[in-house]
């Protein structure tokens, strides 16, 4: 599979515009304007992509320590933004190998700031599309990369808003966590309208058209399809900022109807 690593700054791309409500440089003019339209109609859109970021830590952080988890495959990478998931990982066990996939052409030009590892584990970048899932199982990066004797640590954090079901959302799921072996598990994060009925129906029609992904926000009975047959980590699926809070993030307060997004773990029986 080829891909092209021309980058459009015609039009905003997901993961630059997370980028930089994240603060970071890698995006264009048109990811700005993109990203402060939204921030108009949901003002604690910046919180949230810090608290969404700080889930994702607290989360791996779990799955290495207290799980045992040393495989992980994170798809929808985005930009790297320090520290990444391989950090927090090795961090923990210094052998834990990742694999990164994103189909953002940005996220490939930076992919090789990534692909820093810890000595004895073991990093790979994939450049593919997140919803066809036979091509990650079956790309040398992941193959090379991935034991599928041992538990895998299935990564879709802020993901599956952005891919609608028409787009294949479950089957993504699906394909991946039927590939992956027993012990293993899934974490997601991913917003809702849930919390904030109206600021949310209002973001999703801004965003559906000033960004090149068009997704679908899903209730908490709708994203709780994803972990069908799984068993969920306590506290189970609740707004991202209420799972499992750690003081020593110091991260800006926010409400439940600010941050619009739900966060959970579950195990593959």
């Amino acid at each position: 599979m080829t891909h092209s690593s021309h980058v459009d700054t015609t039009k905003p791309h997901s993961a630059r515009v997370y980028d930089y409500w994240l603060g970071g440089k890698n995006n264009y003019e048109v990811d700005e304007a993109a990203a402060e339209q939204v921030q108009k109609v949901w003002p604690s859109v910046r919180r949230g992509a810090q608290h969404n970021r700080a889930f994702m830590h607290r989360a791996v952080h779990y799955l290495a320590s207290e799980a045992g988890v040393r495989q992980f495959l994170d798809i929808g990478t985005g930009i790297p933004t320090q520290p990444n998931l391989h950090q927090i990982a090795q961090g923990v066990d210094p052998t834990a190998r990742v694999v990164y996939v994103d189909n953002d052409p940005i996220v490939l030009v930076y992919a090789s700031a990534l692909l820093r590892s810890a000595p004895g584990g073991r990093l790979a970048y994939l450049h593919a599309d997140a919803t066809d899932a036979r091509s990650i199982i079956n790309a040398p990066e992941f193959t090379d990369t991935i034991d599928l004797d041992e538990p895998v640590a299935l990564s879709l954090v802020a993901l599956l808003h952005l891919i609608s079901d028409e787009r294949g959302a479950h089957e993504l799921v699906e394909g991946l966590m039927d590939v992956l072996p027993s012990g293993s598990y899934l974490m997601l994060a991913h917003a809702t309208a849930d919390l904030n009925p109206e600021q949310m129906a209002a973001v999703a029609e801004m965003y559906g058209k000033t960004t090149t992904t068009g997704g679908q926000l899903r209730t908490h009975a709708e994203v709780m399809t994803f972990f069908d047959g799984m068993d969920l980590v306590d506290p189970g699926l609740v707004p991202t900022h209420r799972w499992r809070p750690r003081p020593d993030q110091d991260l800006p307060e926010i409400a439940d109807a600010e941050i619009c997004a739900y966060a959970a773990i579950a195990r593959k029986r």
